[in-house]
């Protein structure tokens, strides 16, 4: 009997600091996240989706707020390649195949008529993000120089 109260208060111990955060909205990550890019020296705003976006090397990048799985992280790149034909369509699925074999975590993909690259993890808690952070937009800039690398290779 001892013993199962012992486990019980150890699993609502360390549940305590889940189940906390699990009570935030998607305006307490939106501001988690623009607080961390601010003291990072971004500007970053929340767009009208309620994404967090900000512009770093003249590109501009969001990260999803995502208030019903705290423990999701995604930052993208959206719109880094426009598609303007069939031709190059199938170009593309042939280049984003490549960046995505080639890239740790980055992920390209078609969003209609354009390429996307994003970092999408799992985090053991919301605010873990910031210490993958640098590494992520280091991957996603891999992710696109792959992709664009095999676009110039085959439209040569």
């Amino acid at each position: 009997m001892m013993r199962a109260a012992r486990t019980l208060s150890l699993l609502l111990l360390s549940a305590t600091p889940a189940l906390c955060f699990a009570q935030k909205t998607a305006e307490d990550l939106q501001k988690m996240y623009v607080d961390f890019l601010a003291e990072e020296g971004y500007r970053p705003e929340v767009d009208k989706d309620g994404d967090v976006q900000f512009k770093a090397e003249g590109k501009t990048f969001f990260i999803d707020v995502d208030a019903d799985d705290l423990n999701y992280f995604r930052l993208a790149l959206p719109n880094i390649w426009p598609i303007e034909s069939e031709q190059e369509r199938t170009q593309c699925y042939v280049a984003a195949d490549f960046s995505n074999a080639q890239s740790k975590v980055a992920k390209t993909y078609l969003v209609g008529d354009n390429i996307w690259v994003g970092i999408e993890v799992f985090v053991a808690e919301p605010q873990d993000f910031k210490r993958i952070f640098a590494r992520s937009l280091s991957a996603l800039g891999n992710g696109v120089n792959q992709f664009a690398a095999k676009m110039r290779e085959q439209q040569k």
